[in-house]
């Protein structure tokens, strides 16, 4: 440098003409790794909003990363975005770039995909998502410090380069004010101008380094990135599959999620994960896809249970392979004859016919000897509950009112009512499947309370055979006068009573005072087969 020199303002704009390039034209770089538009990212802003969880991990990672509400945005909308498209590395701040190697890994991994068919358009599974994959994340910011640091130092680098380049810039335009007619530029600000460029090209070089170390220190992290990512996809994956198998198991339907406030189905996903009937969702989800089943399968206008095949003209009965006859132009005159003469092959059925119209009600035993488990570790409490909801669901579905009764001790009873009107509410019905009484067995109290009920809905309604199904496991004693009276509401009433009895086949035995209640008696032994009861719901 040559201090005191003046020097031309051409010559000064060609020296500084690199830097002055780079001033001007800084190209765009951006914090997020997933393309968004404003929609996407408020209802990013309303979740994190309304999830205190979502902004206590934000805090949490925030001391392993300056960015992290950045970073879990991110994987937020690749799980909520129909079809998440990325931005290329290029496109980054150099400090995100650690960031989208981990949402890229995140969206490219096998997992992803299965984890994306629960979570897009769903603001909520897409928050869990997040959630779900929160130790896989720490763990990933752990051990890609390094990465972190470097990239950090390569932002700070291409920083200092473009404040550099601004000074470049700044410098020219004070020299150019300062010139002569001539051009002629005064030699401490040629000075200031020359300072600045050979300021702006170690930042450069300087910024150059950094970067490429980023890029090493990246490379290096890859494989445990990409490794961290399919593990914390298949974990999310997991988590939201189960809590959609649980809402579905408890009757919780999409549409109804899909209108439930974020803090509400929140709450409502941990009650069902931790309750006291968390461990039988399973069950109780067999136990509803049984019913649904078998509703499916409900022979039209069958009396009772279906035990074999019978000969006879009844059409409604006809057995599918004597249908397919008619299909035979040559067999549909054998068909007829057949007919005529009552030989065609019809299901055979027993018991009860398919009369009920009113109320169906489910009296349940929660006396201490229900807690007992059978095969498999299943409490006699937790089948006769699965019945029961089961039972819910058939009364929902033919329009019919729900009451169910727990009972144990004389006078001990807790009644739960879902009129066929309304939605039974998933609140109400966990508390209807959590409750427990506890103490002895008493018949009378909640079969008088049910007939009482079913005299009510006669009364208001003028319906009738209504449907009581009582699920126990012990026996007990009855008056003679009450069961004079329980005998004549019957005939009054004309509703039917189902017994079940679980765990304890002594309990159905011929003679027992459960045979002399109910007009259909069966018993389950084994507490696995949700089957046991399916013939219930061909003929309530």
């Amino acid at each position: 440098m040559d201090d005191g020199v003046s020097s031309g303002l051409e010559e000064l704009a060609s020296l500084a003409g690199t830097w002055l390039g780079l001033s001007s034209a800084v190209p765009e770089r951006h914090t997020a790794a997933v393309v968004a538009d404003r929609f996407d990212r408020m209802t990013w802003r309303d979740t994190y909003e309304q999830s205190a969880a979502l902004r206590e991990l934000a805090e949490e990672l925030h001391a392993r990363l300056d960015h992290a509400t950045d970073l879990l945005t991110d994987v937020f909308l690749a799980a909520y975005k129909t079809g998440p498209r990325l931005r290329e590395p290029a496109e980054m701040e150099p400090s995100r770039l650690l960031s989208h190697q981990v949402v890229t890994s995140l969206v490219e991994s096998p997992e992803f995909t299965e984890l994306h068919r629960e979570t897009a358009g769903d603001p909520y599974a897409a928050a869990m998502a997040v959630l779900a994959q929160a130790a896989a994340l720490r763990g990933l910011l752990e051990r890609t410090r390094e990465a972190r640091e470097r990239a950090a130092q390569a932002q700070r680098g291409q920083q200092a380069a473009e404040d550099a380049a601004s000074a470049v810039a700044e410098a020219l335009r004070r020299a150019a004010e300062e010139a002569g007619q001539d051009g002629t530029v005064p030699a401490p600000a040629a000075d200031a101008v020359r300072r600045a460029a050979e300021a702006a090209e170690a930042a450069e070089a300087a910024a150059r380094r950094a970067a490429q170390d980023a890029a090493q220190a990246l490379g290096a992290a890859s494989p445990g990135v990409r490794a961290g990512a399919r593990s914390a996809a298949a974990k999310a994956a997991e988590a939201v599959r189960q809590e959609s198998a649980l809402m579905r198991a408890w009757g919780v339907g999409p549409g109804e999620l899909e209108r439930m406030p974020f803090d509400r189905r929140a709450r409502l996903a941990e009650r069902l994960r931790t309750g006291r009937f968390a461990r039988w969702a399973e069950l109780i989800g067999r136990f509803r896809q049984m019913a649904r089943g078998e509703r499916v399968r409900k022979v039209e206008n069958a009396t009772g249970e279906l035990v074999g095949v019978t000969l006879g003209n009844d059409l409604s009965r006809v057995i599918p392979s004597e249908l397919a006859g008619l299909g035979l132009p040559e067999l549909r005159a054998v068909f007829a004859v057949r007919y005529a003469a009552g030989e065609l092959m019809l299901y055979d059925s027993q018991g009860e016919q398919s009369a009920g119209q009113g109320a169906i009600i489910a009296c349940v035993d929660t006396s201490h000897s229900m807690y007992e488990a059978g095969p498999g570790g299943v409490t006699r409490e937790a089948w006769a509950k699965g019945c029961a909801l089961a039972l819910l669901d058939q009364a929902r579905e033919a329009g019919r009112d729900f009451v169910g009764i727990l009972f144990s001790a004389p006078g001990r009873i807790q009644v739960f009512r879902f009129p066929a009107g309304g939605s039974a509410g998933t609140d109400r019905v966990l508390d209807f499947a959590e409750s427990f009484l506890g103490g002895g067995t008493s018949y009378q109290t909640p079969l008088s309370a049910a007939g009482e009920l079913l005299e009510e809905e006669f009364d208001d309604t003028s319906r009738g055979r209504g449907d009581i199904v009582m699920i126990t496991d012990d026996d007990c004693g009855v008056t003679e006068e009450w069961m004079r009276g329980w005998n004549e509401a019957k005939r009054r009433l004309g509703f039917r009573v189902f017994g079940v009895v679980v765990g304890a086949p002594r309990v159905g035995e011929a003679g027992s005072v459960l045979e002399a209640l109910c007009d259909n008696l069966r018993s389950v032994e084994d507490l696995t087969d949700v089957h046991a009861a399916a013939d219930l719901f061909r003929v309530i």
